[in-house]
């Protein structure tokens, strides 16, 4: 049970790091430059609904049978809520707080240290806390089907032999690894930015 928690957990980690922080980088900057935004827009509303474990097989094509397979499969699922959350949390910032720093001759750098980042703050926390969760649901799915390790494949194996019990430990360490998950991301919140319980409530 351990060694399959660890490895699912650690799948859920790297799948949300290598699509999570590509989208919040992307993020910030569609949020910020219109042009940006106006380009990319588009192809991020064609590919954003498309169901993420439809694309596995296309994955496996280029990547293999193998663990990087199944973590680029999990970073395209967390690409997305990442983008999207950044994105709207820079664009529901004021215009007035641009304008100020403009008439205070702040430079770009200044500008997005001083109002882009600390403006979209709760927004992108937001987009880690959901990005996060569908990592940890697409992680389970994809083990599921390719996987020989993992909570997702211990519910497989736990149905084709037909150990009950088995498979409700399996969905009981997802449960309680979702909400590890979730506490933790609310503790590191409530640390970082201190407005974060007000905006919640």
């Amino acid at each position: 049970m351990a060694n399959n928690l660890g490895t699912t957990l650690f799948r859920v980690l790297a799948g949300f790091s290598l699509g999570g922080l590509p989208g919040l980088i992307l993020g910030l900057s569609m949020g910020w430059s219109q042009k940006l935004r106006s380009i990319i827009d588009p192809f991020v509303a064609a590919a954003h609904p498309m169901p993420k474990i439809a694309i596995l097989p296309l994955i496996l094509i280029i990547f293999g049978i193998g663990e990087l397979s199944k973590v680029i499969a999990i970073a395209v699922a967390a690409f997305f809520p990442m983008l999207i959350n950044t994105m709207a949390g820079v664009r529901q910032i004021s215009p007035i707080y641009f304008e100020v720093a403009q008439n205070y001759g702040a430079n770009k750098i200044k500008v997005f240290t001083r109002v882009v980042l600390p403006g979209s703050l709760f927004m992108v926390f937001t987009g880690v806390r959901l990005a996060l969760n569908i990592s940890l649901l697409i992680s389970i799915a994809v083990e599921l089907v390719i996987a020989k390790k993992g909570l997702g494949a211990m519910i497989w194996f736990a149905w084709e032999t037909l150990q009950t019990e088995v498979l409700y430990a399996s969905l009981f360490m997802i449960a309680v690894l979702g909400v590890f998950l979730n506490f933790s991301l609310q503790r590191i919140g409530f640390h970082f930015i201190p407005w974060y319980e007000e905006q919640q409530s």
